[in-house]
């Protein structure tokens, strides 16, 4: 068995396409094997919101670093509401498969979700929010798969950038301020980059809510084997 370890970086999902509607070869319809997706939060302050994690074919991106967040995926980010990007995800022919975790994940803590993946669609992503940020997320997009693969993967931090990052604790949905449902009005920066943390310039201490990364440890274990 072999296992293989990665750290994610800026530019890891270059070249991979953007997420797109165009047709798209449906996923296979076999017998599908299940995959174990362990997500540890490696955080000392930050809560992850609860995971979203789609297995899909090599047409999409869930993120491209360097280009515009899909709105769902903002959601996702600004306020840990993995809803609206699931149900896209979901009607698109070249998802095999969508699942979100049971709940936020804490400090140190972690959360393990199931889901189904092919030889035809052996990909899988994944985001998360950390919580007491304006849009920041835990992001892994589209890591292959194998038949022989059992991985370990060391995630960072993204900025979604579709939220200015005023670190006011009007806009920042986690338990350090509370506020759900408020958008920051200033203008972002508007394209998905790796997050720089907290930086102390409003309502969040950076001893207690800033992070170096990598902010996450996912492990993916298949349960059976690939077709």
């Amino acid at each position: 068995m072999k296992n293989t370890t990665t750290m994610l970086g800026l530019g890891f999902a270059g070249g991979l396409l953007a997420l797109t509607l165009a047709a798209a070869a449906p996923a296979s319809t076999d017998a599908a094997p299940m995959f174990e997706v362990t997500v540890t939060n490696l955080t000392r302050g930050q809560i992850f919101s609860p995971l979203l994690v789609t297995s899909h074919t090599s047409d999409i991106s869930l993120f491209v670093a360097g280009e515009p967040a899909l709105p769902e995926l903002g959601t996702l980010a600004e306020e840990g509401n993995n809803a609206p990007l699931a149900a896209l995800l979901g009607g698109l022919a070249v998802i095999e498969d969508v699942q979100t975790g049971a709940g936020g994940i804490l400090p140190g803590a972690s959360d393990t979700v199931m889901i189904r993946a092919t030889g035809k669609a052996p990909y899988i992503s994944l985001a998360s929010m950390l919580v007491n940020t304006n849009d920041a997320f835990v992001g892994l997009d589209a890591f292959q798969i194998t038949r022989e693969l059992d991985a370990t993967v060391y995630a960072v931090a993204y900025d979604a950038g579709t939220e200015f990052n005023s670190e006011s604790c009007d806009f920042i949905p986690g338990p350090a301020c509370g506020s759900a449902g408020a958008h920051d009005p200033a203008p972002a920066e508007g394209y998905v980059y790796v997050s720089n943390g907290v930086q102390g310039v409003g309502d969040l201490a950076t001893d207690l809510y800033d992070w170096r990364n990598p902010v996450a440890k996912i492990t993916i274990r298949r349960m059976v084997n690939m077709p």
